[in-house]
């Protein structure tokens, strides 16, 4: 077997495969791990590229053969700053997406895994290679969501999706919105293994592990940056609401739901595609972690902003919109419920859009609330008689969350609700993509429809 020695500027030297990019570490990181797993993280790297290399300043390499790594050679780390290198806002160079396996471990195609589900189906910012879960291992992620082969592979574990690419991704994406918010035991060996193969980390989470101690210093040592999409501004630099979204000329449309996790930005997502191929310019404002991770140009994790700046945050965003992409239309993605007593991302939503009209999602056979089994779902009839209420806007059409129904179910369900409310009703990935469209063109004849370029 052919290793690298490296040694740095103060004499430190490690060894490791060719194929592997830099891992050094101390003794408290061996013993922490294990020797056998730090062993198993390198030789998973058979297919990795050495590009790495480059990367580390003040070293030098040679290349030895051995059957093993020298047993006389300690592995050591440098002295580093462990101010770690940090990121809150993607900044991407042009015509380059960088790559991502998404980390979905149980998950993925559950509702927990809404953020892994909502990257496999719309991603602007990553491209996406794999996805992390051994319930579904060497599955296509397309055929297990959608029925659909996108060539998108499932592997078990981190080791496995490394060995399938020709270099190591640029990127790890956490793919789970667990309802604690917060990183388990065994997502964190995952984290510290692509941190250690130079993999940049992306997290949703309301747990940041920017301010982690162990992942953050690790990350600075690897020069690998964290992106926690829920990190919020200091407040000193947030907004109020001040009333300038009355400035706003375009048609606003926010998607909400009945529930959390029930496909409201996808539906949005959907919606914003087909109302820009139909000429009809649509800006998508993110709300959510996942949104964000898409690469939504403007929006806010509405979650993670104190209560007093939410409906100001989403203002800005909206007006800035606006202002640069001067559209027909600005879709709000929705989160949460208005009825839920678990979110009030809902209410926040609804006064700081101030949106001229609501689309509603909701899943016939879901028998009770994420997370909540106590708490029966809501009623189509009740949701939107709530949210007219509360708001001054109206709901134009209902879309179906089709989780647990056959297309016979489907269909019998929108010519049910369809009679029944008396409003269009569509399911935005099993039905024609001109039945959600419709929605808002029937609203809002008048909407101007000539080719387009989406923001």
């Amino acid at each position: 077997m052919i290793f690298v020695k490296v040694t740095d500027s103060i004499g430190a030297i490690t060894f490791f495969p060719v194929w592997c990019c830099p891992f050094v570490m101390n003794d408290h990181e061996i013993n922490n791990w294990g020797l056998n797993h730090c062993v198993s993280v390198l030789s998973a790297m058979t297919k990795a590229s050495c590009a790495h290399f480059t990367k580390r300043t003040n070293m030098e390499t040679e290349i030895e053969t051995a059957d093993t790594i020298p047993s006389n050679i300690r592995l050591q780390a440098s002295p580093t700053n462990l101010s770690p290198k940090l990121e809150t806002v993607s900044t991407l160079q042009p015509n380059t997406v960088p790559t991502a396996i998404v980390y979905c471990e149980g998950n993925f195609g559950k509702v927990d895994g809404k953020t892994a589900n909502g990257l496999i189906r719309h991603s602007q910012a990553y491209r996406i290679v794999s996805v992390i879960d051994s319930s579904h291992d060497r599955q296509d992620s397309g055929q297990i969501l959608d029925d659909i082969i996108n060539n998108i592979p499932i592997f078990s574990n981190l080791e496995a999706a490394l060995v399938h690419e020709p270099t190591v991704p640029d990127t790890l994406i956490y793919g789970m919105a667990p309802s604690t918010g917060k990183l388990s035991s065994q997502d964190r060996v995952v984290i510290l293994d692509a941190i250690a193969m130079g993999m940049n980390i992306v997290s949703g989470l309301h747990e940041y592990l920017s301010e982690d101690l162990e992942i953050a210093a690790f990350a600075s040592k690897q020069d690998v940056t964290i992106r926690d999409i829920r990190k919020p501004k200091q407040s000193k630099d947030m907004r109020l609401f001040d009333g300038s979204i009355a400035q706003v000329n375009a048609v606003r449309i926010a998607v909400l739901g009945t529930d959390c996790a029930i496909g409201k930005r996808t539906t949005a997502t959907v919606l914003a595609r087909a109302l820009n191929a139909k000429g009809i310019k649509t800006v998508l404002v993110g709300t959510g972690q996942t949104g964000l991770m898409q690469g939504a140009k403007y929006g806010v994790a509405m979650d993670a902003v104190p209560p007093q700046f939410c409906c100001g945050e989403l203002e800005g965003a909206i007006v800035a919109a606006s202002k640069a992409e001067h559209p027909d239309v600005i879709l709000i993605e929705g989160q949460g419920a208005l009825s839920h007593p678990a979110f009030c991302t809902s209410a926040f939503i609804l006064r700081g859009s101030q949106p001229d009209a609501v689309i509603l999602q909701y899943a016939p056979k879901r028998p009770h609330r994420c997370d909540f089994p106590q708490m029966p779902m809501p009623s189509p009839e009740d949701e939107i008689a709530l949210i007219e209420a509360f708001a001054d806007t109206k709901v134009i059409g209902v879309t179906i969350n089709h989780e647990g129904m056959n297309d016979g179910e489907v269909d019998a369900t929108i010519a049910l609700q369809s009679k029944r409310l008396g409003l269009p009703i569509t399911d935005a990935l099993s039905r024609p993509v001109a039945d959600l469209l419709s929605m808002v063109v029937l609203a809002y004849p008048n909407l101007q429809q000539e080719p387009v370029t989406a923001a």
